[in-house]
């Protein structure tokens, strides 16, 4: 019998301990994707793909991930689960056209799908304001004019919500459902209260309805082999029940919405009911509003869809433009601190995954919106300079060695760098507390709970 695989080759070439688990978790994921939630069953065929491998390859010989991801797509074929092995081919195709892009230096796919209209509307105001490089950030704060770029950059930010909101009341006679979405940390839950604010001035009842009640159980979540539950794809939600609510709830039906217990892991079904009125309006705030099995049996003219993102327009000290998924990391970092009580680096080792499921289940779906809102604002660079530095130069030095956490090294060594040119801002009393910048550094106006 050949030896137990103890160690495999990535793609770097490094050689780094073989963790049974990596596999039982991919094939669990694609599993998920398609409706499926046996964890025993990806564990049982992770048994085979290291049988395979043992059986195929010499005594000794150390497998890379590549050969490995051919012998898990051969047994999901060979032992007839075509739905996942298509999920994990259609997985493995989409990172290694990623990984193509990043070696030709080809820039992430967020700006591509951002009308280039809005993009150069942010950008504009950006020049407008002197703001568009981090120098010209600098030069103003140097001057004391910190306070001045607060007022410009949330007054910009409500005339987008203002704009929102007036459209969605140009549509007042058709629209039933109101979604807002965005990835994580956009600045959704704050958005959400600025238009519900603006809609009920104009005699719009809106009523809540909270995704997050209808996540799985804790224990059929994806997760790694450090533990880690992943939150962050559609399918930890039940989309079947979502979708049959809202079609309920339009059709005047009332129904019992299930309550999730975060504390616990647990959902309870029937614990919440709910009914609408012929002139409510659903508002749903979700990081997944615009995949489209959420609301599928909705007809499109019935849904508002708005988009958050934090649209930031200035180049960073390398003149490249600061990557939006870098500053919706550092707002995490902030609230999950503050919240949840998370340490940031477990913040930046789940990032991964936020990243991942944003590229697949939301970015996509960016040009399906009826209207996008910049959620960025320049002066948040110098707040997250004061308060999370020396945590991204301690990660620098603590990843800059270690194969198994190379994602979390370069995101960390990109942040510092943008961190050490920056100069900082301690002194928060000119945010006022409505803006939705409050929503990650606390102290904001609106219950976002």
């Amino acid at each position: 019998m050949s030896p137990e695989i103890t160690q495999i080759i990535k793609r770097t070439g490094e050689v780094v301990p073989f963790k049974r688990e990596r596999i039982t978790n991919a094939i669990y994921r694609a599993a998920v994707a398609v409706g499926g939630r046996d964890r025993e069953t990806a564990a049982r065929l992770t048994d085979q793909v290291i049988q395979v491998f043992r059986d195929t390859y010499p005594p000794g010989k150390i497998p890379t991930v590549e050969e490995i991801q051919d012998i898990v797509e051969k047994v999901l074929i060979e032992t007839g689960h075509a739905k996942t092995a298509k999920a994990y081919i259609l997985y493995r195709q989409e990172r290694a056209r990623l990984r193509r892009r990043r070696q030709r230096g080809e820039s992430q796919r967020d700006p591509e799908n951002i009308p280039y209209r809005k993009l150069w509307e942010i950008l504009n105001w950006a020049v407008d304001h002197n703001v568009h490089n981090i120098y010209r950030l600098n030069e103003r704060i140097a001057k004391g004019e910190f306070c001045e770029i607060v007022q410009e950059s949330d007054e910009a930010y409500e005339r987008d919500v203002a704009q929102a909101a007036e459209l969605i009341k140009q549509r007042r006679d058709q629209v039933r459902i109101v979604i807002i979405a965005g990835p994580s940390s956009s600045g959704k839950t704050t958005t959400t209260a600025k238009i519900a604010d603006h809609l009920k001035a104009a005699g719009l009842n809106l009523v809540a309805l909270n995704v997050d009640n209808y996540f799985f159980d804790l224990d059929v979540h994806p997760r790694d082999e450090y533990g880690d539950y992943d939150f962050e794809t559609p399918q930890a939600l039940d989309l079947d029940l979502i979708n049959q609510h809202l079609q309920q709830l339009i059709a005047g039906e009332k129904i019992q919405g299930p309550y999730y217990d975060f504390k616990t892991g647990h959902r309870t079904l029937d614990a919440i009911p709910m009914q609408i009125g012929p002139n409510d309006i659903i508002l749903i705030d979700s990081l997944h509003g615009l995949y489209g099995k959420m609301t599928a049996g909705v007809p499109d003219e019935q849904k508002f869809k708005l988009y958050i993102e934090t649209l930031l327009q200035m180049k960073g000290p390398d003149n490249q433009y600061i990557r939006f998924t870098d500053l919706r990391l550092m707002r995490r970092m902030m609230r999950d601190a503050r919240e949840r009580a998370f340490d940031p680096q477990r913040t930046l080792e789940h990032w991964h995954y936020v990243r991942s499921s944003e590229l697949r289940h939301i970015i996509p779906y960016v040009n399906t919106t009826d209207y996008i809102v910049n959620g960025a604002t320049p002066y948040e660079i110098p707040l997250m300079r004061a308060h999370l530095y020396s945590y991204f130069a301690k990660w620098v030095e603590q990843y800059r060695d270690d194969p198994n956490h190379v994602d979390a090294f370069l995101r960390a060594q990109r942040v510092h760098k943008l961190l050490q040119a920056t100069i900082p801002v301690e002194d928060e009393s000119c945010i006022p507390p409505t803006s939705h910048i409050r929503e990650f550094i606390g102290g904001s106006a609106y219950d976002l709970h």
